[in-house]
């Protein structure tokens, strides 16, 4: 309360000298001619002393939860205290947003500036989370989306364009998030835009007239700018060649020794991973990765939501390529991971983001096994027919399965956008544009997903005939499939190509896109004149895990029977009713809790203990 005091008295004094000033000014009569300047000094001062009162009541609504906050967390930035900087990020600004703001925006930068003493790089990182809570909770109108976009130019230019290495530290979620942030926002606002129908006239102008808003080009341009100050490849191959912590050192210059730079560079890939996939690009977007490692001890593991999002977007990519069996791959790494990792992240901020991502993987990974039949880890495959178990019934029945991949493919793919906007600065081009407009992006690619599942759904049915057979002639197995024997083979080849893929060995440190042909069936075939010979590989069962699942489910139901209170038995109610005792009195409440308690001793005792049979 103290130093909303000081504050107050600061812009009251302040206040009070532009009003003596004003008055002083408006009420002289000065020299002929001089009047008018006067007047529309008078009228710019009285602006200026409206602006501040109308700061300063905005400024007192704020709470003073709200205010010591804003204040420490400034303290903390400016003191460069990462412990302290996180503990606000992570849980001060939620708790706060939850208590205050749940609904509503945020103080804006300009109330809360007399608290931090108008500090620039402040006010542009206030208004970066600002920003975020406003796509996030509210609903962002266009001028939102224009200051937004201004504010990540002020950020980025201050980082890129100071006179060496910013003097500025922030946590590694905090930097990632930026870069994710600033990559959702283009990619919400490519949706948006694309959307003319929806718009007005002045948002038309203001389109027009602000082309270069959340422009590819300027994204691209920031992403590949901070991998180029940060020398972040240069330091990526420095470290995986074994060079010592001197020689990365001076390969990398005084940016890329600081971790603000070197961690903004790494994210930086991995949001050029992400772009590239939004706009369609795959390969262009594997191969920005090749200098970043999958491991649990990439610095990219540091950070869960960048972990989880690295795997998602590789395992789509993968998946889009045709590369099923890598696809599956990554999926099930990081699904196991998040699994494993679940109970750690139950009270983080992004632990609903972590888990919609997962649920879509989950999708993905369903899709990838119907199109790839492949042996899983029993706990990802039980949890996918959990929670896509129709679908994926339906996805392994050939044809019949077409609308099951369309629905589980574009509930999990990523919300693609279009590399050029609407022609909104031109009016005879935006209506022919309104008459025919293109396909959504989205669609697009659903259809180019859906005819590659087209060109095979023939193989579930043949690979089905074929499982029944070690061999069987060509003539037979025609007539199974309603098809002449022409037919057959054209059948049978696309099975044979879809059996085969560029695969990456699990244990490649190279190029995500490097890989080697291999066969992804259990099932191969040889044709020899008329006759078909099958042949089969299988795999032996693990049963240990069995056996520890069933072992641990007989546990739980041991344990929650122990817990159970045990009920009273049969003769004794009997016993009580025949001696005319009512249940309203102590004697029976007493007789029945001495047999309840033989009953335990028996039940549970050594002398006659009672068998629970379990099955697992």
């Amino acid at each position: 309360m103290a130093q909303r005091n000081v504050y107050e008295q600061e812009l009251d004094e302040d206040l009070g000298d532009n009003l003596d000033f004003a008055i002083g000014n408006y009420v002289q009569s000065g020299a002929p001619g001089l009047y008018d300047d006067q007047v529309q000094l008078d009228q710019a001062t009285l602006a200026a002393m409206q602006m501040q009162m109308a700061q300063q009541q905005a400024l007192a609504s704020v709470p003073d939860a709200v205010k010591r906050f804003i204040v420490h967390f400034h303290q903390s930035i400016r003191d460069g205290n990462l412990a302290e900087i996180s503990l606000a990020y992570e849980s001060g600004w939620n708790r706060l947003t939850e208590k205050f703001y749940a609904k509503t925006e945020w103080p804006e930068a300009e109330t809360i500036s007399p608290l931090v003493g108008d500090d620039p790089i402040f006010l542009i990182l206030y208004r970066e989370l600002y920003y975020r809570h406003v796509y996030s909770r509210l609903s962002p109108n266009i001028d939102d989306r224009f200051h937004s976009y201004e504010n990540s130019c002020e950020l980025f230019n201050y980082l890129l364009n100071s006179d060496g290495p910013a003097p500025l530290d922030l946590p590694e979620q905090w930097l990632w998030d930026i870069i994710d942030e600033f990559i959702y926002q283009f990619q919400s606002f490519c949706s948006w835009r694309s959307k003319v129908v929806n718009k007005n006239e002045e948002e038309i102008v203001m389109l027009a007239e602000g082309t270069q808003i959340w422009s590819c080009y300027s994204v691209l341009n920031v992403l590949y700018s901070l991998i180029q100050k940060s020398q972040i490849i240069e330091y990526l191959k420095a470290t995986q060649a074994g060079e010592s912590p001197e020689t990365v050192a001076e390969i990398v210059g005084e940016y890329g020794t600081r971790s603000l730079y070197r961690m903004l560079g790494y994210f930086s890939i991995i949001g050029l991973l992400r772009v590239h996939a939004l706009l369609g690009d795959y390969t262009l977007a594997l191969k920005v990765m090749d200098n970043v490692e999958l491991s649990q001890k990439a610095p990219l593991a540091r950070v869960t939501a960048c972990h989880v999002a690295t795997y998602y977007y590789v395992g789509f990519c993968y998946l889009m390529l045709r590369r099923y069996p890598d696809a599956i791959r990554t999926f099930v790494t990081i699904l196991n991971f998040i699994n494993r990792m679940r109970q750690y992240h139950t009270r983080s901020y992004q632990y609903d983001q972590v888990n919609k991502t997962g649920d879509r993987m989950y999708a993905l990974l369903a899709i990838c096994s119907a199109l790839s039949p492949t042996r899983l880890d029993d706990n990802i495959m039980n949890t996918v027919k959990e929670k896509y178990g129709e679908q994926y019934g339906k996805m392994t029945q050939g044809s019949e399965g077409l609308a099951a991949f369309e629905e589980l493919f574009t509930f999990a793919c990523p919300k693609f956008i279009a590399a050029n906007p609407p022609p909104y600065e031109n009016e005879v081009q935006l209506a022919a544009w309104l008459a025919e407009p293109p396909a959504d992006p989205a669609t697009r690619h659903l259809a180019l997903f859906l005819s590659d599942v087209r060109a095979q759904d023939t193989v579930p049915t043949l690979r089905s005939f074929l499982k029944l057979y070690t061999s069987l002639d060509a003539g037979k197995l025609a007539n199974f499939l309603d098809a002449d024997e022409e037919e057959l083979v054209q059948q049978m080849m696309v099975m044979k190509q879809f059996s085969r893929s560029l695969t990456r060995p699990a244990t490649s440190a190279g190029s995500l896109l490097e890989g080697e042909i291999v066969s992804t069936t259990d099932l191969d075939f040889a044709i020899e004149e008329n006759t078909v010979h099958i042949a089969e590989s299988t795999v032996g069962r693990r049963y240990g895990g069995w056996f520890i699942r069933n072992i641990e489910h007989a546990q739980r139901v041991f344990d929650s029977l122990r817990s159970q209170p045990l009920p009273i038995t049969k003769p004794a109610v009997a016993a009580a009713i025949a001696n005319g005792q009512s249940e309203k009195t102590d004697a029976p409440t007493t007789q029945s809790r001495t047999a309840a308690g033989r009953t335990g001793r028996a039940a549970w005792g050594t002398a006659n203990p009672r068998r629970v049979e379990i099955e697992a």
